[in-house]
Protein backbone atom coordinates (compact mmCIF):
# COMPACT_ATOMS: atom_id res chain seq x y z
CA UNK A 1 0.00 0.00 0.00
CA UNK A 2 1.45 3.39 -0.90
CA UNK A 3 1.10 6.57 1.04
CA UNK A 4 -1.32 9.19 -0.12
CA UNK A 5 -0.32 12.58 1.25
CA UNK A 6 0.04 16.11 -0.03
CA UNK A 7 3.64 17.23 0.14
CA UNK A 8 4.74 20.84 0.52
CA UNK A 9 8.23 21.35 -0.88
CA UNK A 10 8.90 24.59 1.06
CA UNK A 11 11.44 24.04 3.82
CA UNK A 12 10.21 27.13 5.67
CA UNK A 13 6.48 26.52 5.48
CA UNK A 14 4.25 27.21 8.47
CA UNK A 15 3.71 23.50 9.02
CA UNK A 16 7.44 22.73 8.96
CA UNK A 17 8.25 25.51 11.41
CA UNK A 18 5.51 24.26 13.73
CA UNK A 19 7.06 20.77 13.64
CA UNK A 20 10.52 22.14 14.47
CA UNK A 21 9.13 24.31 17.28
CA UNK A 22 7.14 21.42 18.76
CA UNK A 23 10.18 19.15 18.54
CA UNK A 24 12.37 21.69 20.32
CA UNK A 25 9.90 22.09 23.17
CA UNK A 26 9.27 18.35 23.46
CA UNK A 27 12.99 17.47 23.50
CA UNK A 28 13.67 20.35 25.90
CA UNK A 29 11.05 18.94 28.27
CA UNK A 30 12.43 15.39 27.99
CA UNK A 31 15.93 16.41 29.03
CA UNK A 32 14.92 18.92 31.70
CA UNK A 33 12.51 16.37 33.18
CA UNK A 34 15.24 13.73 33.44
CA UNK A 35 17.43 15.94 35.63
CA UNK A 36 14.48 17.24 37.62
CA UNK A 37 13.25 13.71 38.31
CA UNK A 38 16.73 12.54 39.30
CA UNK A 39 16.91 15.46 41.74
CA UNK A 40 13.53 14.44 43.16
CA UNK A 41 14.74 10.89 43.65
CA UNK A 42 17.81 12.13 45.52
CA UNK A 43 15.60 14.33 47.65
CA UNK A 44 13.40 11.34 48.48
CA UNK A 45 16.46 9.12 49.22
CA UNK A 46 16.04 6.62 46.40
CA UNK A 47 19.10 4.33 46.18
CA UNK A 48 21.76 5.26 43.62
CA UNK A 49 21.19 2.09 41.59
CA UNK A 50 17.64 3.19 40.85
CA UNK A 51 18.75 6.18 38.74
CA UNK A 52 19.81 4.21 35.63
CA UNK A 53 16.66 2.13 36.03
CA UNK A 54 14.70 5.35 35.43
CA UNK A 55 16.37 5.66 32.02
CA UNK A 56 15.79 1.97 31.33
CA UNK A 57 12.00 2.29 31.71
CA UNK A 58 12.11 5.18 29.24
CA UNK A 59 14.09 3.14 26.69
CA UNK A 60 11.99 0.07 27.43
CA UNK A 61 8.84 1.92 26.35
CA UNK A 62 10.34 2.39 22.88
CA UNK A 63 11.07 -1.32 22.59
CA UNK A 64 7.77 -2.51 24.06
CA UNK A 65 5.57 -0.29 21.89
CA UNK A 66 7.63 -0.50 18.70
CA UNK A 67 5.18 -2.91 16.98
CA UNK A 68 2.28 -0.47 17.46
CA UNK A 69 3.40 3.15 17.33
CA UNK A 70 4.33 3.06 13.65
CA UNK A 71 0.81 2.04 12.68
CA UNK A 72 -0.61 4.75 14.95
CA UNK A 73 1.55 7.36 13.19
CA UNK A 74 0.48 6.19 9.73
CA UNK A 75 -3.23 5.66 10.55
CA UNK A 76 -3.92 9.23 11.70
CA UNK A 77 -2.76 12.72 10.79
CA UNK A 78 0.79 12.82 12.13
CA UNK A 79 0.44 16.31 13.57
CA UNK A 80 -2.43 15.11 15.76
CA UNK A 81 -0.46 12.03 16.81
CA UNK A 82 2.35 14.35 17.90
CA UNK A 83 -0.12 16.44 19.87
CA UNK A 84 -1.51 13.36 21.64
CA UNK A 85 2.01 12.12 22.44
CA UNK A 86 3.05 15.47 23.91
CA UNK A 87 -0.20 15.49 25.88
CA UNK A 88 0.81 12.13 27.36
CA UNK A 89 4.19 13.57 28.28
CA UNK A 90 2.39 16.48 29.93
CA UNK A 91 0.29 14.07 32.00
CA UNK A 92 3.41 12.15 33.03
CA UNK A 93 5.29 15.27 34.12
CA UNK A 94 2.27 16.68 35.93
CA UNK A 95 1.67 13.40 37.75
CA UNK A 96 5.21 13.52 39.17
CA UNK A 97 4.51 17.09 40.33
CA UNK A 98 1.45 15.84 42.22
CA UNK A 99 3.31 13.08 44.04
CA UNK A 100 2.82 10.08 41.77
CA UNK A 101 5.73 7.63 41.89
CA UNK A 102 8.39 9.07 39.55
CA UNK A 103 8.85 5.72 37.80
CA UNK A 104 5.16 5.68 36.86
CA UNK A 105 5.19 9.27 35.67
CA UNK A 106 8.40 8.84 33.72
CA UNK A 107 7.06 5.66 32.12
CA UNK A 108 4.11 7.68 30.80
CA UNK A 109 6.58 10.17 29.35
CA UNK A 110 8.47 7.27 27.75
CA UNK A 111 5.28 5.93 26.15
CA UNK A 112 4.54 9.43 24.83
CA UNK A 113 8.07 9.67 23.44
CA UNK A 114 7.72 6.26 21.77
CA UNK A 115 4.51 7.38 20.06
CA UNK A 116 5.96 10.76 19.18
CA UNK A 117 9.09 9.60 17.37
CA UNK A 118 7.58 7.88 14.28
CA UNK A 119 5.20 10.79 13.78
CA UNK A 120 7.79 13.57 14.11
CA UNK A 121 10.19 11.99 11.61
CA UNK A 122 7.51 10.56 9.36
CA UNK A 123 5.82 13.93 8.89
CA UNK A 124 9.01 15.41 7.41
CA UNK A 125 8.56 13.26 4.31
CA UNK A 126 4.98 14.51 4.00
CA UNK A 127 5.76 18.21 4.39
CA UNK A 128 8.74 18.17 2.06
CA UNK A 129 10.42 15.75 -0.31
CA UNK A 130 13.51 15.01 -2.38
CA UNK A 131 16.77 16.71 -1.49
CA UNK A 132 14.96 19.09 0.87
CA UNK A 133 14.25 16.07 3.08
CA UNK A 134 17.93 15.90 4.07
CA UNK A 135 17.82 19.61 4.93
CA UNK A 136 14.62 19.09 6.93
CA UNK A 137 16.34 16.33 8.87
CA UNK A 138 19.24 18.67 9.51
CA UNK A 139 16.84 21.24 10.96
CA UNK A 140 15.21 18.55 13.10
CA UNK A 141 18.53 17.25 14.45
CA UNK A 142 19.82 20.77 15.11
CA UNK A 143 16.63 21.67 16.97
CA UNK A 144 16.87 18.48 19.00
CA UNK A 145 20.50 19.01 19.98
CA UNK A 146 19.84 22.63 20.97
CA UNK A 147 16.94 21.42 23.11
CA UNK A 148 19.11 18.74 24.72
CA UNK A 149 21.74 21.31 25.67
CA UNK A 150 19.35 23.96 26.98
CA UNK A 151 16.94 21.48 28.58
CA UNK A 152 19.66 19.64 30.49
CA UNK A 153 21.20 22.85 31.85
CA UNK A 154 17.83 24.41 32.69
CA UNK A 155 16.55 21.27 34.41
CA UNK A 156 19.66 21.03 36.56
CA UNK A 157 19.66 24.73 37.48
CA UNK A 158 15.96 24.79 38.36
CA UNK A 159 16.26 21.56 40.35
CA UNK A 160 19.07 23.10 42.42
CA UNK A 161 16.75 26.00 43.17
CA UNK A 162 13.53 24.03 43.80
CA UNK A 163 12.64 20.56 42.53
CA UNK A 164 8.90 21.22 42.30
CA UNK A 165 9.51 24.37 40.28
CA UNK A 166 11.68 22.36 37.88
CA UNK A 167 9.00 19.69 37.45
CA UNK A 168 6.30 22.32 36.96
CA UNK A 169 8.39 24.07 34.33
CA UNK A 170 8.73 20.78 32.44
CA UNK A 171 4.96 20.34 32.42
CA UNK A 172 4.54 23.89 31.07
CA UNK A 173 7.07 23.21 28.30
CA UNK A 174 5.15 20.09 27.26
CA UNK A 175 1.97 22.19 27.22
CA UNK A 176 3.75 24.59 24.86
CA UNK A 177 4.62 21.67 22.59
CA UNK A 178 0.95 20.65 22.49
CA UNK A 179 0.01 24.18 21.42
CA UNK A 180 2.71 24.20 18.73
CA UNK A 181 1.30 20.96 17.34
CA UNK A 182 -2.00 22.74 16.65
CA UNK A 183 -0.26 24.81 13.96
CA UNK A 184 1.03 21.80 12.00
CA UNK A 185 -0.64 21.41 8.61
CA UNK A 186 -3.48 18.88 8.82
CA UNK A 187 -2.49 16.10 6.42
CA UNK A 188 -4.51 12.99 5.55
CA UNK A 189 -3.57 9.70 7.17
CA UNK A 190 -0.78 8.03 5.22
CA UNK A 191 -2.07 4.44 5.49
CA UNK A 192 -5.63 4.36 6.85
CA UNK A 193 -7.81 1.31 7.30
CA UNK A 194 -5.28 -1.06 8.85
CA UNK A 195 -6.40 -3.70 11.33
CA UNK A 196 -6.19 -2.85 15.05
CA UNK A 197 -6.19 -6.45 16.24
CA UNK A 198 -3.11 -7.29 18.32
CA UNK A 199 -2.04 -10.20 16.13
CA UNK A 200 -2.53 -8.22 12.96
CA UNK A 201 -0.58 -5.23 14.30
CA UNK A 202 2.37 -7.29 15.45
CA UNK A 203 2.35 -9.25 12.20
CA UNK A 204 2.28 -5.97 10.28
CA UNK A 205 5.22 -4.62 12.28
CA UNK A 206 7.37 -7.68 11.78
CA UNK A 207 6.38 -7.75 8.11
CA UNK A 208 7.53 -4.12 7.84
CA UNK A 209 10.76 -5.08 9.62
CA UNK A 210 11.36 -7.89 7.14
CA UNK A 211 10.58 -5.62 4.17
CA UNK A 212 13.01 -2.95 5.35
CA UNK A 213 15.68 -5.52 6.12
CA UNK A 214 15.44 -7.10 2.66
CA UNK A 215 15.97 -3.73 0.97
CA UNK A 216 19.67 -2.89 0.68
CA UNK A 217 19.29 0.85 1.28
CA UNK A 218 16.94 0.67 4.26
CA UNK A 219 18.96 -2.16 5.85
CA UNK A 220 22.04 0.01 5.43
CA UNK A 221 20.29 2.92 7.17
CA UNK A 222 18.84 0.82 10.00
CA UNK A 223 22.17 -0.74 10.93
CA UNK A 224 24.06 2.56 10.64
CA UNK A 225 21.71 4.65 12.78
CA UNK A 226 21.37 1.89 15.40
CA UNK A 227 25.14 1.64 15.75
CA UNK A 228 25.46 5.43 15.97
CA UNK A 229 22.93 5.94 18.77
CA UNK A 230 24.11 2.87 20.65
CA UNK A 231 27.63 4.28 20.54
CA UNK A 232 26.39 7.74 21.52
CA UNK A 233 24.76 6.66 24.77
CA UNK A 234 27.78 4.48 25.60
CA UNK A 235 30.15 7.42 25.08
CA UNK A 236 28.08 9.47 27.52
CA UNK A 237 28.65 6.93 30.29
CA UNK A 238 32.27 6.41 29.27
CA UNK A 239 32.97 10.11 29.85
CA UNK A 240 31.75 9.90 33.44
CA UNK A 241 34.48 7.35 34.27
CA UNK A 242 37.12 8.75 31.91
CA UNK A 243 37.24 12.30 33.32
CA UNK A 244 38.55 11.45 36.83
CA UNK A 245 40.98 8.82 35.49
CA UNK A 246 42.46 10.79 32.59
CA UNK A 247 42.08 14.38 33.79
CA UNK A 248 42.06 13.98 37.56
CA UNK A 249 38.85 16.02 37.79
CA UNK A 250 36.23 14.63 40.14
CA UNK A 251 33.36 17.12 39.80
CA UNK A 252 30.01 16.36 38.14
CA UNK A 253 30.05 19.32 35.77
CA UNK A 254 33.01 18.44 33.54
CA UNK A 255 31.47 15.31 31.97
CA UNK A 256 28.35 17.39 31.23
CA UNK A 257 30.42 20.06 29.47
CA UNK A 258 32.24 17.42 27.44
CA UNK A 259 28.93 15.88 26.38
CA UNK A 260 27.81 19.36 25.36
CA UNK A 261 30.76 19.60 22.97
CA UNK A 262 29.60 16.44 21.21
CA UNK A 263 26.08 17.87 20.93
CA UNK A 264 27.32 21.15 19.46
CA UNK A 265 29.44 19.25 16.97
CA UNK A 266 26.39 17.27 15.84
CA UNK A 267 24.64 20.55 15.00
CA UNK A 268 27.57 21.55 12.78
CA UNK A 269 27.78 18.12 11.15
CA UNK A 270 24.03 18.05 10.51
CA UNK A 271 24.25 21.42 8.77
CA UNK A 272 27.16 20.25 6.63
CA UNK A 273 25.28 17.09 5.65
CA UNK A 274 22.27 19.14 4.58
CA UNK A 275 24.49 21.07 2.14
CA UNK A 276 26.81 18.33 0.91
CA UNK A 277 24.79 15.09 0.87
CA UNK A 278 21.68 14.10 -1.10
CA UNK A 279 19.66 10.88 -1.13
CA UNK A 280 21.62 9.82 -4.19
CA UNK A 281 25.00 10.41 -2.51
CA UNK A 282 24.31 8.99 0.96
CA UNK A 283 27.51 6.91 0.84
CA UNK A 284 29.44 10.16 1.33
CA UNK A 285 28.56 9.98 5.02
CA UNK A 286 30.33 6.65 5.64
CA UNK A 287 33.90 7.96 6.02
CA UNK A 288 32.59 10.23 8.77
CA UNK A 289 31.22 7.17 10.58
CA UNK A 290 34.62 5.47 10.43
CA UNK A 291 36.32 8.63 11.68
CA UNK A 292 34.02 8.69 14.72
CA UNK A 293 35.64 5.50 15.97
CA UNK A 294 39.16 6.68 15.11
CA UNK A 295 38.73 9.96 17.00
CA UNK A 296 37.18 8.18 20.01
CA UNK A 297 40.30 6.00 20.21
CA UNK A 298 42.58 9.05 19.99
CA UNK A 299 40.46 10.91 22.54
CA UNK A 300 40.84 8.08 25.06
CA UNK A 301 44.61 8.71 25.17
CA UNK A 302 44.30 12.40 26.10
CA UNK A 303 45.30 13.82 29.49
CA UNK A 304 44.51 17.51 28.96
CA UNK A 305 41.15 19.26 28.92
CA UNK A 306 41.56 21.48 25.83
CA UNK A 307 42.39 18.64 23.39
CA UNK A 308 39.54 16.63 24.92
CA UNK A 309 37.08 19.42 24.14
CA UNK A 310 38.37 19.74 20.58
CA UNK A 311 38.25 16.02 19.86
CA UNK A 312 34.73 15.62 21.26
CA UNK A 313 33.57 18.53 19.12
CA UNK A 314 35.07 16.72 16.14
CA UNK A 315 33.31 13.47 17.11
CA UNK A 316 30.04 15.39 17.13
CA UNK A 317 30.69 16.91 13.69
CA UNK A 318 31.38 13.49 12.22
CA UNK A 319 28.34 12.10 14.02
CA UNK A 320 25.94 14.69 12.62
CA UNK A 321 27.35 14.27 9.11
CA UNK A 322 26.96 10.50 9.44
CA UNK A 323 23.47 10.09 10.90
CA UNK A 324 21.39 12.80 9.20
CA UNK A 325 21.60 11.39 5.63
CA UNK A 326 20.88 7.89 6.92
CA UNK A 327 17.74 9.14 8.65
CA UNK A 328 16.58 10.89 5.50
CA UNK A 329 17.22 7.79 3.39
CA UNK A 330 15.14 5.61 5.71
CA UNK A 331 12.26 8.09 5.75
CA UNK A 332 12.14 8.39 1.97
CA UNK A 333 12.47 4.68 1.20
CA UNK A 334 10.27 3.71 4.12
CA UNK A 335 7.52 6.05 2.93
CA UNK A 336 7.54 4.28 -0.42
CA UNK A 337 7.28 0.76 1.06
CA UNK A 338 5.94 0.26 4.60
CA UNK A 339 5.02 3.83 5.56
CA UNK A 340 7.30 6.41 7.15
CA UNK A 341 5.78 5.85 10.59
CA UNK A 342 6.36 2.10 10.45
CA UNK A 343 9.90 2.67 9.19
CA UNK A 344 10.76 4.96 12.11
CA UNK A 345 9.17 2.53 14.57
CA UNK A 346 11.41 -0.25 13.24
CA UNK A 347 14.35 2.13 13.48
CA UNK A 348 13.48 2.94 17.11
CA UNK A 349 13.48 -0.74 17.98
CA UNK A 350 16.92 -1.16 16.45
CA UNK A 351 18.39 1.96 18.03
CA UNK A 352 17.12 1.28 21.53
CA UNK A 353 18.06 -2.37 21.28
CA UNK A 354 21.57 -1.28 20.28
CA UNK A 355 21.69 1.07 23.27
CA UNK A 356 20.88 -1.74 25.68
CA UNK A 357 23.38 -4.13 24.06
CA UNK A 358 26.25 -1.63 23.93
CA UNK A 359 25.65 -0.41 27.46
CA UNK A 360 25.56 -4.03 28.62
CA UNK A 361 28.91 -4.75 26.94
CA UNK A 362 30.36 -1.54 28.37
CA UNK A 363 29.20 -2.41 31.89
CA UNK A 364 30.64 -5.90 31.52
CA UNK A 365 34.01 -4.51 30.41
CA UNK A 366 34.14 -2.20 33.42
CA UNK A 367 33.03 -4.96 35.79
CA UNK A 368 35.81 -7.36 34.70
CA UNK A 369 38.38 -4.66 35.39
CA UNK A 370 39.41 -3.39 31.94
CA UNK A 371 40.91 0.11 32.42
CA UNK A 372 38.63 2.85 31.19
CA UNK A 373 41.26 4.11 28.73
CA UNK A 374 41.49 0.61 27.28
CA UNK A 375 37.72 0.43 27.05
CA UNK A 376 37.67 3.71 25.13
CA UNK A 377 40.37 2.66 22.69
CA UNK A 378 38.79 -0.74 22.10
CA UNK A 379 35.36 0.81 21.69
CA UNK A 380 36.64 3.33 19.12
CA UNK A 381 38.56 0.77 17.07
CA UNK A 382 35.67 -1.71 17.04
CA UNK A 383 33.20 1.00 16.03
CA UNK A 384 35.43 2.16 13.15
CA UNK A 385 35.86 -1.42 11.91
CA UNK A 386 32.12 -2.08 12.19
CA UNK A 387 31.21 1.00 10.12
CA UNK A 388 33.85 0.10 7.54
CA UNK A 389 32.41 -3.41 7.31
CA UNK A 390 28.90 -1.95 6.93
CA UNK A 391 30.11 0.30 4.10
CA UNK A 392 31.76 -2.58 2.25
CA UNK A 393 28.72 -4.81 2.83
CA UNK A 394 26.37 -2.14 1.56
CA UNK A 395 28.35 -1.59 -1.65
CA UNK A 396 28.56 -5.28 -2.48
CA UNK A 397 24.89 -6.17 -2.01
Amino acid sequence: MSESVHTNTSLWSKGMMAVICAQFLSAFGDNALLFATLALMKEQFYPDWSQPVLQMVFVGAYILFAPFVGQVADSFAKGRVMMFANGLKLVGAASICFGVNPFIGYTLVGVGAAAYSPAKYGILGELTTGDKLVKANGLMESSTIAAILLGSVTGGLLADWHVLVALGACALVYAGAVVANLFITRLPAARPGQSWRFNAMTASFFSATATLWRNRETRFSLVGTSMFWGAGVTLRFLLVLWVPVALGIVDNATPTYLNAMVAMGIVVGAGAAAKLVTLETVSRCMPAGILIGVVVAVFSLQHALLPAYALLLLIGVFGGFFVVPLNALLQERGKQTVGAGNAIAVQNLGENGAMLIMLGLYSLAVKVGIPVVGVGIGFGVLFALAIAALWIWGRRR
